[in-house]
């Protein structure tokens, strides 16, 4: 009796056992088959989230980026007469509304359209295109290939790229205040961000010849500022200087700006935004990128500031606050093109030689009387240069040498290539810029006129080309 009961126990538990191992083996094999779905749904995730944070990073630092008009607003204004002072508010207003017009209509197919090695040929109208596409670009496919390296949906790459384009116009504004008619100022921005700017920006940052040559230019030395110093050499020299400027002798007469605590304010603005400007052109939250050009952005304005601050000393024998200003300025365009592939303490030498650079350039632009009153020759034209020079300096591993990075720079064992390379763009951006400048101001004078009559400009631009005053009713008074 009890051999029956084990028997049929044993025949009892085998069965389970059986039954348990066939549940085992379909439960494995059904989870066997959904993990390629649940892993394909894990990296969609993954991706998604990516895409967002990319995109919100862009966006916030293109932000940043059109705080800097506000910031341009308050220095230009700063360094000029009161008298000027609404007129300088307004065109740094309305050159940005311009400005995305014309890059919106024009200027983004130019400069990043599919075309030849000088000019983009697709998607000039953008207005005709799609409003928007997934981060694939699938709908913007053969149109932009040079942006498909970002992965932030098209209309963030333009909201990115429409605020650079904005800082290129807003440059000129300053070296041409005191004395040039405020629509023509209008028209010139236009034509310059609809068709000048995308040009040269094309043969660089558009996949153009100067890229295939081997051209590097992180966020704009030469595509951006040297390109608003060339067109404002061009101005200032087609404009003349302010009435009173130089004395009959030759001497210069210096014109003082009216508020330095406004122009310290728009420095201040314009050293905030340019932490956007440089670690957007990431356009991706890259924490270790991000972080690396954030400090090599700090470290050249901060040395710049410091270099302009003891040269000033020793020249004109006081640090004077404009050239300190300026100073820090200077070490931001030049940080601008190598910001991403140098390392910190190259940084700091090359803030330090654009804060030097910078006292002298002012100076000696004054000798060859050619008025600038804001210094935008020191700072943009002059650092723009020596910043994208200096990436064929300094350049330096592990940051650069890839494939997709410039190659080493002359003092990291790079050889001369590099800065030949450099050097041409420079060159090659500055004649085309300048001389296509030179023509349309020379054309903008003879057709429509440039500068304000002899009276307007001794009462004010403020009051003859906009009717009031930027302090109505304020008065000085004296003891007697």
């Amino acid at each position: 009796m009890i051999s029956k009961m084990k028997k049929k126990l044993g025949f009892i538990l085998g069965l389970a056992g059986m039954l348990a191992l066939a549940w085992a083996k379909a439960h494995a094999e059904d989870a066997a088959a959904a993990a390629p779905a649940m892993s394909q749904e894990v990296t969609d995730m993954f991706t998604n989230n990516k895409v967002a944070m990319d995109t919100l990073w862009t966006c916030v630092a293109a932000m940043l980026v059109f705080w800097m008009n506000a910031g341009f607003a308050m220095l230009e204004a700063g360094l000029q007469q009161a008298k000027n002072c609404v007129n300088i508010c307004a065109k740094n207003f309305v050159v940005f509304a311009v400005s995305s017009l014309a890059f919106w209509l024009v200027g983004y197919g130019l400069m990043f359209g599919d075309g030849n090695p000088f000019i983009g040929l697709k998607g000039i109208w953008m207005l005709l295109g799609p409003d928007n596409s997934p981060a694939t670009g699938a709908a913007y496919q053969g149109v932009y290939n040079s942006m498909s390296w970002a992965t932030v949906p098209m209309l963030a790459k333009f909201f990115f790229q429409v605020v650079f384009a904005g800082t290129t116009a807003t440059i000129v504004s300053g070296a041409v205040g005191g004395r040039i008619k405020f629509n023509t100022f209008v028209v010139f921005s236009f034509i310059l961000v609809a068709i000048m700017y995308p040009i040269t920006g094309h043969w660089i940052w558009g996949g153009g010849w100067l890229a295939v040559r081997g051209f590097w230019d992180f966020s704009g030395s030469t595509v951006i500022h040297s390109v608003g110093g060339w067109a404002s050499l061009a101005g200032v020299m087609v404009l003349g200087p302010r009435i009173g400027k130089y004395r009959s002798d030759g001497s210069v007469n210096p014109i003082m700006g009216h508020n330095m605590a406004i122009a310290t304010l728009g420095c201040l603005i314009l050293w905030l935004g340019w932490f956007g400007f440089n670690p957007g052109s990431t356009m991706a939250a890259s924490p270790n990128d991000i972080s690396r050009i954030l400090i090599t952005t700090n470290m050249a304005a901060a040395a710049g500031t410091m270099a302009a601050y003891f040269t000033a000393w020793a020249v004109l024998g006081k640090p004077d606050l404009s050239m300190i200003l300026n100073g820090c300025l200077a070490g931001l365009v030049a940080i601008t093109a190598p910001c991403a592939w140098v390392g910190v303490g190259s940084s700091i030498i090359i803030g330090a030689v654009g804060g030097v650079l910078v006292v002298f350039v002012v100076l000696l632009f004054d000798k060859l009387k050619l008025d600038d009153p804001v210094g935008v020759f020191g700072v943009h034209l002059a650092n723009g240069i020596w910043g994208t020079l200096s990436l064929g300096l300094f350049a330096s591993a592990p940051y650069a040498g890839g494939a997709a990075q410039p190659p080493l720079g002359l003092l990291f064992g790079g050889g001369m290539k590099g800065l030949i390379d450099q050097a041409v763009g420079v060159a090659t951006v500055g004649v085309f810029t300048f001389v296509v400048s030179y023509i349309v101001w020379s054309v903008l004078k003879a057709v429509i006129g440039i500068r304000v009559s002899r009276e307007e400009e001794i009462r004010g631009l403020d009051i003859g080309e906009h009717g009031m005053e930027a302090y109505a009713d304020f008065q000085i008074f004296t003891a007697k």
